[in-house]
């Protein structure tokens, strides 16, 4: 699904298997943001097929958190030339929960080990121009992608179409959460772009779908 020139997503959307949503970002550096789990990976692997490329064309794999249904499948790409990130405080987390994984899911972080680390402001690749937005609450280290140019917004677990992220998971924070999504509700959005569910376009309905969170959800949190 082509969002924008540069913008193509790959949507998620069985009902009996949880993954995330997927998006590739084509450009002189391709980026791919939360390729998600390891073992449903074929769904993004026939998108890029689609767009003749391969695993080999990504450049940068950007994990806005780390929980295994957006970065566990970074390991398909160790032998390739790709770069990984996501924020430090999402790193430093998930290196607690080391043994835990690797006993459910036989996750080996070592082969999900960062290049560089995410940090709140301006990240430049090739002259496209993004802002990081740290948006802790889902997890410690959650965060946020704005690409001021197009107004999109890559929300990751934070906030969906008509919902919010869990926090009742290792890390969760709701007073956190809350204050991330209320800190994205100045931003100039045309496209948002979460990592479940649909994808919101038009400011207005952008909108609409913030004040509806902040009344009737994060009261509640």
């Amino acid at each position: 699904m082509q969002i924008a020139n540069n913008i193509h997503a790959f949507m998620w959307e069985s009902m009996s298997a949880n993954n995330c949503n997927t998006y590739l970002i084509d450009g002189p550096t391709r980026i791919l943001i939360d390729p998600g789990h390891r073992h449903l990976f074929d769904h993004v692997h026939q998108g890029l097929m689609k767009l003749n490329l391969t695993l080999e064309d990504i450049g940068l794999i950007i994990c806005t958190h780390a929980h295994p249904d957006h970065m566990e499948a970074v390991q398909l790409f160790s032998k390739t030339h790709a770069l990984i990130t996501l924020h430090p405080k999402e790193w430093s987390f998930l290196k607690t929960m080391d043994k835990q994984l690797g006993d459910a899911i036989g996750l080996d972080i070592d082969l999900i080990a960062p290049d560089f680390f995410l940090t709140e402001g301006d990240l430049s690749v090739h002259r496209l121009n993004m802002d990081v937005i740290h948006t802790p609450g889902h997890s410690p280290g959650s965060i946020s992608l704005y690409l001021p140019e197009t107004k999109i917004l890559f929300t990751g677990d934070l906030l969906f179409k008509g919902g919010v992220g869990r926090t009742d998971l290792p890390g969760g924070n709701g007073s956190q959460l809350k204050e991330s999504i209320e800190s994205l509700t100045q931003l100039e959005i045309e496209w948002l772009l979460p990592g479940h569910g649909e994808i919101l376009s038009g400011g207005t309905d952008i909108k609409t779908n913030f004040d509806q969170i902040v009344r009737s959800v994060l009261n509640y949190i």
